[in-house]
């Protein structure tokens, strides 16, 4: 049996070389390492040469994992950053480069222009004053002087631009940070006072230009997607405010502000799309109200009263409300005298009531800034028809009912009139001839108005008894008497005239 003082002898006797197994395993994991740092750098240098940036990027990450310490690899890694545009990556290393050498120039200048992009002015400025005390070469400190007077130019610009915005004087003020934005393009706390100057100009377009700019230079830039939420709201476009404000809150769901203004967009925005949804089923009153209520939620915004006015006046027109619609219609015109669609729903509203001048104005109104809109060409030759039919004789007058009548009403009219109006009831010559040609009108308008086809062709503005609007076509003429025409069923007329 082997003795435990006997095992426990060997195994000391074989520790010194494990010891130097272990030691020669170090090294050699050592220089391996070196190595591929070195093989890395040199690979990153060539597909940075021949323009592939993101697999140079690769190695140089690889390098610096495989060397903290090693500021080339720091440097050639920011290099590849600034030139794919990542210049807040950038910064870091180069920061880190002159943590690890301090003289190294030329980080030193690269981190001095980026600060001084970003507006951060006073850091930029001993960075370039560090290089000039750094025995730097003459490229560098010709730069360096001209980055350092630029600065200091841009440090008076600024001040002057805070005065100016501070005694309201925002057009000076905007004109100023223009300036300032030329060499500091990443400047946030720039960008978002030209933004104030801009919304207090009016010039919404640009205000919201600088904001998207603040918001993406600046990472946790809340306040900069609420006011981009609240621009747009006042602009009446409810779709991009709910964008920006969800932004916000992706950042903060807590954002009292961004909360709250969510909350109302919300909701705004729900009736609206309920409101067009009624709209494409043809369900105008219920839509009529829906956008009621959206001017109800949002009272105070006159772009969303217009757009809910807009589309009332639309809703009345295709819903035969033709006065209703003519007044709301008229209001937005008062507003907005080129809008298109409202000049074509009035236009269209106008010919519901028999307005047809009118609506010849609207359409041609709407025309000159249409050109080639073919319902406007079709409305408008459409209340041409109509409004010189109407100067001949228009069969809905004859009988007394509104273009949208049924034919039980037209039915119950024809009855009434033609009772009224019977020649059996005049005995005069001259009243029996009248009430003759009056009941032969009325007789007419009956035939016309309850033939589906007929009465479709009259509305179009082509009368189907009349010769000359048939172009052409044969008119049936009625001669002889009225044996058999008793609309009441109490026997014939005993009468006799021709319908010429």
């Amino acid at each position: 049996m082997v003795s435990i003082d006997h095992v426990a002898h060997k195994i000391l006797t074989y520790i010194p070389y494990v010891l130097v197994l272990i030691d020669l395993r170090y090294e050699g994991v050592t220089c391996g390492r070196d190595g591929s740092v070195d093989n890395h750098m040199e690979m990153g240098k060539k597909l940075l040469a021949a323009g592939q940036l993101a697999d140079a990027l690769s190695h140089f990450h690889a390098a610096v994992d495989g060397d903290p310490k090693n500021y080339m690899a720091y440097y050639r890694r920011a290099t590849v950053f600034l030139a794919m545009g990542k210049s807040k990556s950038a910064l870091p290393d180069l920061s880190k480069v002159i943590e690890l050498k301090p003289d190294f120039t030329s980080a030193r200048l690269q981190r001095g222009n980026l600060l001084l992009k970003q507006g951060k002015l006073d850091e930029a400025e001993s960075d370039f004053k560090k290089v000039l005390k750094s025995n730097p070469s003459d490229k560098e400190e010709r730069e360096a002087h001209s980055q350092l007077t630029k600065s200091d130019e841009i440090q008076r610009l600024v001040a002057q631009a805070r005065s100016s915005f501070n005694d309201q004087d925002y057009v000076t003020a905007a004109a100023q940070l223009d300036t300032v934005i030329e060499t500091c393009v990443w400047d946030v706390a720039s960008r978002e006072m030209r933004a104030e100057c801009f919304i207090h100009m009016g010039e919404m377009g640009k205000a919201i230009s600088d904001l998207k700019a603040a918001s993406k230079l600046k990472s946790d830039n809340t306040q900069a997607f609420y006011k981009l939420s609240t621009i747009y709201y006042d602009l009446g476009d409810h779709e991009m405010s709910l964008n920006e404000v969800r932004e916000c809150l992706k950042l903060d769901p807590d954002h009292k502000q961004c909360y709250s203004h969510y909350k109302q967009v919300k909701k705004l925005n729900k009736q609206i799309h309920s409101a067009e949804e009624l709209m494409q089923e043809q369900r105008y009153e219920e839509a009529v109200s829906k956008y009621e209520a959206v001017m109800v939620t949002e009272p105070k915004v006159h772009h969303f009263s217009v757009l809910a006015k807009e589309r009332i006046c639309h809703g009345l027109a295709q819903g035969q409300k033709a006065s209703r619609a003519i007044s709301v219609c008229s209001e937005v015109l008062h507003w907005d005298p080129e809008n298109v669609n409202v000049l074509k729903d009035r236009a269209e509203a106008y010919v519901q009531d028999e307005q047809y001048e009118e609506a010849i104005k609207d359409y041609e109104t709407a025309a000159k800034h249409s050109e080639n809109d073919r319902q406007i060409k079709e409305g408008l030759e459409r209340a041409q028809r109509l409004l010189k039919q109407s100067q001949r004789r228009d069969y809905y007058k004859i009988l007394g009912v509104k273009r949208t009548a049924q034919k039980k009403e037209i039915i119950k009219a024809y009855r009434k009139l033609a009772q009224q109006w019977h020649p059996d009831n005049y005995q005069d010559a001259e009243e029996k001839k009248k009430a003759e040609k009056k009941f032969i009108d009325i007789a007419q308008a009956k035939e016309v108005l309850t033939d589906p086809e007929k009465r479709t062709k009259f509305d179009h503005g082509e009368d189907p008894l009349d010769p000359e609007s048939q172009q052409g076509h044969h008119h049936q003429h009625f001669h002889g008497g009225f044996q058999g025409f008793n609309p009441f069923g109490s026997g014939p007329f005993n009468f006799k005239f021709n319908f010429n």
